[in-house]
């Protein structure tokens, strides 16, 4: 898995740990990256995401509760949001092809939540590149 990759599987872990615990992000990524012994670059990418992230998550949710038609955004699982959260947060930055995020945001979604989340996260993320 390539260092972006890697960044954003980390980014998308301490979005995940700082909604379901109510930590402060520098902790959560902290913690997540102290978990293995990463190179700096990919703890630095996986930082800026995840910061990035967090500060738009007012934003990136109101995406999300806009295209989730009839999905409150309290009852999408806690992977997924992160999930489309980082997603929306990158894709909003437009300096990644939209295609390549989320390419990324599907596989996380697969190996995290499941196939139908991955549907699911693939028909938020491809709405939202549509309609901008």
């Amino acid at each position: 898995m390539g260092k972006r990759s890697t960044s954003r599987r980390l980014a998308m872990q301490a979005l995940y740990q700082a909604d379901l615990a109510g930590a402060e992000m520098s902790v959560a990524i902290k913690n997540i990256c102290e978990s293995e012994n990463f190179i700096p670059e990919t703890i630095s990418f996986a930082t800026s995401l995840a910061e990035t992230a967090w500060q738009k998550r007012e934003e990136t949710d109101a995406i999300i509760s806009r295209l989730a038609i009839d999905w409150p955004l309290d009852r999408i699982g806690k992977v997924d949001r992160s999930v489309l959260r980082l997603a929306l947060s990158e894709l909003l930055q437009a300096e990644t092809p939209a295609s390549v995020i989320i390419n990324e945001a599907v596989e996380l979604a697969k190996k995290y939540s499941g196939d139908e989340s991955a549907k699911f996260v693939n028909g938020i993320l491809g709405t939202f590149v549509r309609a901008a």
